[in-house]
């Protein structure tokens, strides 16, 4: 199990970091045109990370338990989905969902990987191009392009996660998957380990992630009563 300290790991997150401030602060220093190739290449790249786990899985002949989990039904590969669709289509609801699910979930991920295999072995290094990129997609479109949220994307989005959850588990209900963890904590060590037991966790886990929304939306919401009205209006921009 890749341990949380492992330096294969720091090393991961610090590569992370550094390739998402860099394309940050250039979009805020330089923006132009180059903006949205790159946007629509890390785009290509999360979908293809994403593609390119399913094909490693049948490559290698996979048994069907190990197939049935790698269908895109945790919140993570559908934040994969929805930030490769926001990069590249730049509409503000996308956006929203990037940026709320990728910094109060996919980080998570990132931080706590479940995540067995080891550098430089491609599911190790799928797993943090996909999970990485969807952090670097959040903050490259609302930091780096100024595609800030809206006044009352954070209820749309709660909304949206609240109605994706229980698709989720009802799936899980029906299958005996347990995609979300809705069912059982991931044996790696995460934050769910102090949450308590299931079900409890799935409560504490909901509240967390409310305070995370607010946390997120809270220098958004700063800025808007900052500005004067005429620049309130146009909320995409920072």
């Amino acid at each position: 199990m890749t341990g949380l300290l492992a330096t294969e790991h720091l090393g991961a997150v610090a590569v992370i970091a550094a390739a998402t401030a860099a394309s940050v602060t250039a979009a805020r220093l330089r923006p132009g045109t180059w903006t949205t190739t790159a946007a629509r290449s890390l785009a290509v790249v999360l979908v293809g990370a994403e593609v390119a786990w399913w094909i490693f899985l049948v490559a290698t002949h996979a048994d069907r338990a190990d197939l049935a989990y790698a269908l895109p039904f945790q919140l993570c590969d559908a934040a994969i989905f929805v930030s490769a669709l926001a990069l590249w289509l730049r509409q503000q609801l996308l956006v929203e969902v990037t940026y709320f699910w990728g910094l109060a979930g996919t980080i998570q991920a990132v931080i706590t990987p479940d995540l067995p295999q080891h550098f430089p072995a491609f599911p190790f290094i799928q797993y943090y191009v996909a999970h990485g990129g969807v952090v670097a997609a959040a903050l490259f479109l609302v930091v780096g392009l100024g595609q800030w949220p809206r006044q009352r994307a954070i209820f749309w989005v709660g909304a949206l996660t609240v109605a994706y959850a229980a698709f989720v588990g009802l799936l899980d209900a029906a299958t005996g998957a347990n995609y979300m963890y809705l069912r059982a904590k991931p044996a790696s060590t995460t934050v769910l380990d102090v949450m308590g037991p299931w079900p409890w966790y799935i409560g504490s886990a909901g509240l967390i992630a409310i305070v995370l929304f607010v946390i997120l939306d809270a220098p958004f919401r700063l800025l808007r009563r900052s500005r004067p009205a005429t620049q309130a209006g146009a909320e995409g921009q920072i």
